[in-house]
């Protein structure tokens, strides 16, 4: 594998890996603001208050779109093993 195949992984894998973890953490994002805006205006500091809405969205997130996740995450391991195999091995 020659150095130039190994950087077209390594920008493959970077790109997926964004595009996999995106929506888990700009709704985590958003939420997170969100509840720190009410936390502003209302003047409750309860840690619990951001915490456990972050973590029931994010699991949402995770859960509505756990198939398209694997899909993509399958796509680069196919791309990977084809890139190997047109060498021959490691």
């Amino acid at each position: 594998m020659s150095l130039e195949q190994i950087g077209i992984v390594i920008q493959d894998m970077m790109f997926t890996t964004l595009l996999v973890a995106a929506p888990a953490l700009l709704i985590s994002l958003s939420v997170g603001l969100l509840i720190a805006v009410f936390q502003a205006a209302t003047q409750i500091n309860e840690q619990t208050l951001t915490f456990v809405p972050k973590i029931v969205a994010v699991f949402a997130v995770f859960a509505a779109l756990f198939p398209w996740m694997m899909q993509m995450m399958m796509e680069f391991s196919g791309r990977v093993m084809s890139i190997v195999a047109q060498q021959g091995g490691p």
